[in-house]
């Protein structure tokens, strides 16, 4: 069973930048999307990025300009790097590797951001 492993979450203050990991047990990561969610306490589930096995980008418009999704396949791993981050980025980040209905699903991490 592959398991997704993320890293990297914490406290930060209003402004400031993390950079969240997540890396798999196995060779996944060809041929398949990756994304990022994000759940804050009482929300729904949303997509924050997304990068297809092509390497095409997308993000929610909450974030462009300030979060950037990457991965490198060699490794089995993908990050998401935040920047400017505020008070209302403040959730669980969860990864996710082959899309929603059949794909890996991390642990999830949480990102507070507060002063």
């Amino acid at each position: 069973q592959v398991q997704l492993v993320e890293s990297g979450g914490g406290l930060v203050q209003p402004g400031g930048s993390l950079r969240l990991s997540c890396a798999a047990s196995g060779s996944i990561f060809n041929n398949n999307a990756i994304s990022w969610y994000r759940q804050a306490p009482g929300k729904q589930r949303e997509l924050v990025a997304h990068m297809t096995s092509g390497g095409t980008t997308t993000y929610a418009d909450f974030v462009k300009g300030r979060f950037t999704i990457s991965r490198d396949n060699t490794k089995n791993t993908m990050d998401l790097q935040m920047n400017s981050l505020k008070p209302e980025d403040t959730a669980v980040y969860t990864c996710n590797v082959g899309g929603v209905v059949r794909g890996y699903w991390g642990q999830g991490t949480q990102v507070t951001v507060s002063s």
